[in-house]
């Protein structure tokens, strides 16, 4: 049987990645932190445009948000032998007519599993967003809304969310269950999972 492929190779690996190079605007840049020590995976959709100037991921509003939800402040959130965060797709994905284009298929096709084979760890994953939710999640509902409301069916390891984007503040405004609800599961979960 062959041995698993260790995460310092890979990690190497998907930061070397030109798979999409001649068809990203802004070029390849591969955003991706994790350790096989991690506890909580956080799985996002694509880096933006200022996470793919920086190189580090959710190094923006959504970000701040994020680490808001969850309970957590930078310290522990950019500590990679407690959290890894691994996107659906490791690029900027170019600007679209309604925000950012979505995450590459071939990203996930290409690294996801053999990403998530090399994180052993994992007591929590949090699923942000459609294609994050998509992949990870056995069975989705019917939209994002559903799927997020029905977050006690995915047990104790998942937990899908929305975007924690500004650009998600009216969703945020229409479904105010999710702070009431998701909220305090998601910060009761993290802290386990710490």
């Amino acid at each position: 049987m062959a041995q698993k492929q260790s995460l310092d190779l890979l990690l190497k690996e998907i930061r070397g990645c030109t798979l999409c190079e001649n068809d990203l605007v802004d070029g390849v840049r591969p955003v991706i932190r994790a350790n096989a020590s991690a506890r909580i995976l956080v799985a996002g959709q694509a880096p933006g445009s200022k996470v793919h100037a920086t190189g580090i991921p959710f190094d923006d509003p959504s970000g701040d948000r994020l680490r808001d939800w969850m309970g957590v402040d930078s310290d522990i959130f950019y500590d990679e032998q407690k959290v890894a965060l691994v996107p659906m797709g490791f690029c900027y994905p170019g600007k679209g007519k309604s925000g950012d284009l979505p995450p590459r298929p071939i990203c996930a096709e290409t690294w996801r599993q053999r990403v998530m084979d090399a994180l052993p760890n994992l007591s929590l994953i949090l699923v942000i967003g459609q294609y994050a939710q998509a992949w990870h999640l056995d069975q989705v509902e019917k939209n994002l809304t559903e799927t997020v409301r029905a977050f006690r069916r995915y047990g104790p390891l998942v937990l899908p969310l929305p975007h924690p984007s500004p650009r998600n503040n009216i969703w945020l405004k229409r479904n105010d269950w999710f702070e009431a609800l998701v909220l305090p599961e998601l910060k009761l979960r993290v802290e386990a999972a710490l």
